[in-house]
């Protein structure tokens, strides 16, 4: 059962279906994951009681919840394959699209809405730093955790550690989420809120329902690693040090 002592982090593992409550009231559940429900919920002038409410119809209402694949429960192999295959495929794609659909909104309208050209720069900002990101990850940090998971698997010693210790590159991640986010609400009060202006064309409403939707895969992205993957490879790295000594 949800209650008002749990963090958000642990609500949105404990319900999948709890993200797109958060979503919808704007709560941090990727980088601010580790905050009380009740103080999360205070932040954005909402009572905890009917966040809580609104969590239990969410769950109960949609049939698929139930179905839904709870990410707390695959292995750290299973999971890094689906933050590659779904999530990280999904940004370098969308950010190309948004790149190019940026410059031509810009081009039509730059002129009549000068916030449409900050807009551009955080976008460049923020793709050249997830790409980075994304790269760290899947040469260096993913394979390690993946390397580390088979050697416990198997019973052998965990790989070699060019960094020390896997609490070293996550903290570097995390950091960098927070990076992410911070640019991510940039957008957001730079836009409105992605409030669409009477003047705008097709391409204009597209580019801003695109950035929406691009901000709430992104959350999903880091709350999948934030959340559920980077404090379980932690935990292995304690568990077999500790088995070691």
């Amino acid at each position: 059962m949800i209650n008002s002592e749990m963090t958000v982090r642990e609500v949105a593992i404990q319900e999948p279906a709890a993200t797109r409550v958060f979503e919808k009231l704007k709560i941090d559940y990727c980088c601010g994951g580790q905050r009380p429900l009740t103080e999360a919920c205070g932040s954005v002038g909402i009572d905890v009681e009917s966040v809580i409410r609104m969590l239990a119809e969410v769950t109960q209402s949609k049939p698929e919840a139930s179905n839904a694949v709870n990410f707390a429960d695959l292995s750290l192999t299973d999971l890094i394959t689906h933050i590659v295959s779904t999530h990280h495929v999904f940004t370098r794609d969308e950010m190309n699209r948004l790149e190019a659909l940026t410059s031509k909104v810009i081009g039509a309208h730059g002129a009549n809405h000068p916030e449409l050209r900050h807009v551009g720069e955080l976008l460049q900002r923020l793709s050249m730093e997830l790409k980075l990101h994304m790269f760290k990850e899947e040469r260096v940090l993913f394979p390690y955790i993946e390397g580390m998971e088979q050697a416990a698997a198997q019973h052998q010693p965990r790989p070699f550690a060019p960094f020390g210790t896997v609490n070293n590159p996550v903290r570097m991640m995390m950091m960098e989420h927070d990076a992410a986010g911070e640019i991510l609400h940039q957008l957001r009060v730079t836009t409105s809120n992605y409030k669409v202006p009477p003047d705008a064309c097709i391409s204009y409403q597209t580019l801003y329902e695109a950035l929406d939707g691009f901000e709430k895969d992104l959350h999903q992205h880091i709350h999948l690693e934030n959340n559920i993957l980077f404090p379980k490879a932690v935990e292995l790295e304690l568990t077999e040090k500790s088995m070691t000594t």
